[in-house]
């Protein structure tokens, strides 16, 4: 009994997958402003179809049900394509149709919001972009933070990051390569960051890859780690700067007490310009007064000289 059960839930199982049915279209594939678009498709008889337009930002841009006729045909005109904005760029948008009665089957198809439908050809394609921004310089063993901005079309593009930036990774200067596939975290749709400690010298670059929609996109920043930051370089300039300002002023004393000394030499050494004058004079004075005592010496000793010689004399005669 519980076997024929089984195979009975088997058989209208596969009963109904091999009856599902769904498909949607559009009647452009390039849309302007002001031009209408409009949904058709197929889906189970009086089956409910959610049809939503996705942003390429993957907001929704247009939410409504419809209920499918006898055949499961359905048609609408979903949506009236406004003029472009900020809000609302040129660029490439996703319309959705979701089946309420097959598990939630789901058809896609990608339209191009333009400014003008007379081109000839324009590609049902995605612009993702990646932008990277990681400081210039960092140091050893110091916490370095990167921040990530992913786009698509213009518009700030969301969801998980470790699905969106899950082959993230960071090239280290011997080569080596460290996933940050775990590291990101949302700062705001779109905006992600991560902390990365480096512990070698040299040129990190950081390479984040997107992956959206099955449009890859990849952006790069480098980094340079040197022994200590910007932070400690300038601390010690300033430091440096206060003992060079130190020194400067004792240099400056230094100079205004060399410069009393050279006062203190010159005043000495007039002074003994002076003296030697004074010295010299005083010579002077000294050999005009030997050349006055010889003057008056020399007659006195000419007198004594003529004295001992008159006594001589005497004596001799006496004998």
């Amino acid at each position: 009994m519980k076997l024929a059960i089984v195979a009975f839930l088997v058989v209208i199982l596969g009963f109904q997958t091999a009856f599902a049915e769904l498909d949607v279209s559009t009647d452009n594939q390039v849309y302007s402003p002001g031009k209408p678009m409009f949904v058709y498709g197929k889906g189970l008889p009086n089956e409910d179809i959610i049809l939503r337009i996705f942003a390429p930002d993957e907001t929704i841009v247009t939410f409504t049900q419809i209920t499918t006729d006898k055949n499961g045909d359905f048609t609408l005109d979903l949506f009236t394509w406004p003029e472009a904005s900020v809000s609302f760029p040129y660029g490439t948008y996703r319309v959705e149709a979701i089946s309420t009665a097959q598990n939630g089957l789901s058809e896609r198809i990608d339209v191009k919001f333009a400014e003008s439908t007379n081109l000839e050809s324009i590609p049902i394609t995605r612009t993702v972009s990646t932008l990277v921004f990681a400081p210039e310089t960092a140091a050893i063993n110091q916490p370095v933070r990167i921040f990530v901005q992913t786009t698509s079309d213009g518009l700030l593009v969301g969801g998980h990051p470790d699905k969106l930036l899950g082959t993230s990774h960071v090239h280290l200067p011997d080569g080596q390569v460290v996933n940050l596939s775990e590291s990101f975290k949302t700062l705001h749709q779109g905006l992600y960051y991560a902390e990365y400690t480096p512990v070698a010298e040299g040129t990190h670059v950081f390479h984040v890859v997107t992956f959206t929609q099955g449009t890859i996109s990849h952006g790069s920043a480098a980094t340079l780690v040197l022994k200590q930051d910007l932070g400690g370089i300038s601390q010690q300039i300033i430091e440096l700067n206060s003992v060079l300002d130190q020194t400067s002023n004792e240099l400056d004393n230094l100079k205004s007490e060399i410069e009393g000394f050279g006062s203190s030499l010159n005043t000495a050494s007039d002074d003994i310009d002076k003296s030697v004058d004074s010295i010299t004079i005083s010579v002077g004075n000294i050999e005009a007064a030997s050349i006055q005592l010889n003057s008056l010496l020399f007659p006195i000793v000419a007198s004594i000289a003529v004295i001992v010689a008159l006594q001589i004399v005497i004596l001799a005669r006496r004998r």
